[in-house]
């Protein structure tokens, strides 16, 4: 089996749907049928069950996406670890994320420990009130951050975490009640002032400033930072929509997070200095990209 067809049924194995696989290997689906006829012949079995609805796998075929899986990843690896020694990767690299991120974004990291056995990563935290300071100032090489990021000076690449959005409302609040809300919700009701320093259109993708009808969703009393912006929702003076991972690691005394099941996912990507890009920084970016996007598992 040769290193692409490897690939295309890995990837249809994970995605378990013809069209969305050709799209993400930039192959016609047509290229893919192929390449998977062709494998089952030559193993002489199925190794996916397709309706006119759904795909998946048989379990010669789950089995043998557990043999490549890893035997692709080893060779995957040694690959890259040849590169960066070849190109001198080394050195530590300084990751900006937001509060818990980093935690989401250790499986990146210890893959590219692996990879480049003479490099590291160093975290540091930033702000959403400041979101590019540290990145601009050079306090950090990369930084995670949701999307969209439309900065001349800088380069958005692969995203790496998605996940969904809860509205963070006080205890005491008429939705309270709720199990979930809509962005509709949000009308009337006042919400998180980052301040004027982060563009309009970063905050907006987060915290708009109308619902998708039209209405107004105004702004509240300014936090810098989203322990000082906790504190003003878990005391009733504002609401916020927030990211889903906070369920999991911010419990705070006062506070409800309810599901917005109308929200757009959020997509997390690395941001880096467009003029500034460096061997190391392209090493990172690449792991991030060869791991694909991961789902962020919701909290509680």
């Amino acid at each position: 089996m040769e290193l692409r067809d490897i690939e295309i049924f890995l990837t249809l194995a994970e995605e378990l749907h013809f069209s969305r696989t050709a799209e993400k290997l930039h192959i016609t689906q047509a290229r893919v049928s192929q390449s998977i006829k062709k494998q089952e012949r030559r193993i002489g079995a199925p190794l996916f069950e397709r309706t006119s609805r759904t795909v998946r796998l048989t379990p010669l075929g789950d089995r043998l996406y557990g043999d490549l899986r890893r035997a692709y990843d080893l060779i995957h690896s040694g690959l890259a670890r040849a590169t960066g020694t070849a190109q001198g990767v080394q050195g530590t690299l300084l990751l900006g994320v937001m509060g818990a991120l980093g935690n989401e974004l250790r499986p990146v990291i210890e893959e590219f420990r692996a990879r480049h056995p003479g490099c590291d990563v160093q975290i540091t935290e930033f702000h959403f009130s400041e979101p590019f300071a540290a990145l601009r100032s050079g306090e950090v090489d990369v930084q995670l951050m949701w999307l969209p990021v439309r900065e001349a000076d800088l380069t958005a690449g692969p995203v790496v975490l998605t996940e969904g959005r809860v509205l963070a409302i006080a205890e005491s609040s008429d939705l309270a009640r709720r199990t979930s809300v809509s962005m509709e919700d949000l009308a009337g009701r006042r919400v998180l002032d980052t301040g004027d320093v982060a563009p309009d259109y970063w905050i907006h993708a987060m915290i708009p400033a109308s619902t998708p009808a039209g209405r107004p969703i105004p702004r509240g009393p300014r936090a810098r930072t989203f322990h000082e912006a906790l504190a003003l929702i878990a005391g009733g003076q504002i609401v916020s929509t927030l990211n889903a991972h906070v369920d999991r690691y911010y419990t705070y005394p006062g506070i409800l997070y309810l599901p917005v099941h109308d929200a757009p996912r959020t997509e997390w990507a690395l941001v880096w200095r467009s003029a500034d890009e460096t061997p190391l920084i392209r090493a990172f970016v690449q792991t991030g990209h060869d791991m694909g996007s991961r789902p962020i598992a919701p909290g509680p």
